[in-house]
């Protein structure tokens, strides 16, 4: 695959035609390969909340109060949430008040199911994946903004998600609209050629809007399917780049009916709680659609799911779980919360 560069400073990244041909759609995950990709994800999260069972019924100990305090604290060291886990635990001392939870393990299926509906609260729409959204839509493109701090990994997920939409049989067209870091068209180009997928992109300083302008119109000459825009890893902070944001957002609703269809804002698993601070400073400047959340593999506080989750009333779509071009995987409420806590 080669790369050619426009005259006048815009730089275009276009693949030979053929490597545009859609691959064969592959299998959906099967749950049980779905639920081992999450076992090894979370494996130092569910690790810490399995010793804490083991060790809880020592003893043949049996359930009151205090085991509920012990829990307490281990559930939030996992970065569930402290709000999340003691109203949980609240209703968990009703029930055992009431007699309803009658030992162990009855509290871990009462956690597990609390868990799952959490994560279930969205509304259905919401939660369909991108994949299914685009099948549904009847506008071309179909105009996806994935926006974030810096660090979160979002170029690699960009890569990856073009990768997965290519291997569902659509055509993917990549918008590098982050001219704000010199070094991101590079990157993303990288993964463009990784994923086999053009790539539109301008000099670092240009207008971000007009990037995606472009890129929207070579997406509608071409008849593309899809375009994914990666935007600039915006501090949210930064009042002057959100606006940009919005700039693009109107851009893409002037050139495309109803764009931007999807705004994914990807957040890292790593930071933890810091990172729906950061969550909630980009729901007031943009309408966000769903979450990517990445680097699930590298943390033992894999509960921070559950706190997004509570606190944004936002779908979790895809988790990142590891450096390839497959591993992007589709959020499964089920899987995630059975490899919490199955060996």
């Amino acid at each position: 695959m080669g790369f050619w560069r426009k005259e006048g400073g815009e730089i275009a990244r276009l693949f030979p035609s053929g490597s545009e041909t859609a691959e064969p759609r592959p299998e959906h995950e099967e749950e049980t390969g779905l639920l081992q990709r999450f076992k090894r994800a979370i494996a130092r999260t569910r690790q810490t909340l399995l010793e804490r069972f083991h060790d809880l019924t020592l003893g043949e100990r049996e359930l009151d109060p205090a085991v509920l305090e012990e829990l307490e604290e281990t559930l939030i060291a996992t970065d569930m949430g402290p709000r999340t886990v003691m109203e949980m635990l609240e209703r968990a001392r009703q029930a055992l008040d009431r007699e309803a939870l009658r030992d162990l393990q009855a509290l871990r299926a009462f956690i597990q199911s609390e868990l799952l509906a959490i994560l279930s609260r969205t509304s259905g729409d919401q939660r369909l994946l991108t994949e299914e959204r685009l099948r549904r839509a009847s506008v071309r493109p179909y105009v996806i903004l994935v926006i974030g701090v810096n660090g979160t990994g979002k170029t690699t997920t960009i890569g990856k998600l073009a990768h997965r939409l290519k291997r569902q049989g659509f055509s993917v067209l990549l918008c590098g609209a982050d001219t704000f870091r010199a070094a991101a068209a590079d990157q993303l180009g990288i993964w463009a050629e990784r994923a086999g997928v053009p790539l539109i992109g301008q000099q670092p300083g240009a207008d971000p809007a007009a990037v995606l302008f472009d890129a929207l119109r070579s997406a509608k000459a071409r008849r593309m399917d899809v375009v994914i825009a990666d935007t600039a890893g915006r501090l949210h902070t930064k009042i002057n780049l959100m606006q940009e944001l919005q700039k693009m957002c109107r851009v893409a609703a002037r050139e495309v009916e109803g764009a931007p269809h999807e705004v994914l804002l990807v957040l890292d698993a790593v930071t933890g709680q810091n990172g729906l601070e950061q969550a909630r400073r980009f729901l007031e400047a943009v309408r966000v659609t769903g979450l990517i959340l990445t680097k699930l593999d590298g943390t033992a506080k894999g509960g921070i799911v559950i706190a997004i989750a509570k606190e944004l009333g936002l779908p979790i779509h895809y988790v990142g779980v590891g450096e390839q071009l497959d591993d992007l995987i589709e959020f499964s409420p089920e899987a995630y919360v059975r490899s919490l806590f199955e060996a």
